[in-house]
Parts: structure tokens; C-alpha cells; sequence
């Protein structure tokens, strides 16, 4: 099974045409595909998949689903401090 994890929009940007976004799960920021959902904000929650964000949610359902795959003990590779590109560790 395949799940889609909650983050929140950090930054966006263009690469190529296609507008992305810096995400962040847990500590670990990753990029995702804005292309599905176009309205998105920086500071919004999206539901990712495989590097494209699905769909938005607010905050409290984005909180409520990561609490459940923590719980699941789906979420080990999240748990890593957040590094940046600066290489600075454990700053949100």
C-alpha cells in the first residue's frame, strides 16, 4: 500500500516550467510537484505522494493523519533532525 504524507510548503519555485515547493515531513524537507494543486500557498499543508503533492489540507488534519502514521510507526525516516541546504541541523 501506498500513502500519501502530510507536509507543509516551505518555499516554491519554478524548475523547468513546472512550479515545486520545499516540503517539510517531520525533519526532513523534501521537493514536490505543485502541478495538482496550483492554488497552493507557502505555509499551506499538501498531501504527498511520490514526490507530487495530491491535494491540500488544513493544519489540524494535517497534524491528526501524521499523529496516526506515527502511531502506525510509519513515519522512522521522518524522525531524522532537519537539514538544510546550509547544512544547519534541527532548525524548523
Amino acid at each position: 500500500m501506498c500513502l500519501a504524507i502530510p507536509g507543509k510548503v516551505l518555499s516554491d519555485f519554478d524548475q523547468n516550467g513546472m512550479r515545486m515547493a520545499k516540503v517539510q515531513f517531520g525533519g526532513i524537507v523534501r521537493e514536490a510537484c505543485l502541478a495538482y494543486v496550483p492554488e497552493t500557498q507557502i505555509g499551506d499543508y499538501v498531501l504527498v505522494h511520490v514526490g507530487f503533492a495530491i491535494s491540500r489540507l488544513d493544519e489540524e488534519e494535517a497534524q491528526r493523519t501524521y499523529q496516526l502514521l506515527k502511531e502506525m510507526d510509519q513515519l522512522t525516516e521522518f524522525d531524522a533532525p532537519l537539514v538544510t541546504e546550509s547544512g544547519d541541523e534541527g532548525k524548523s
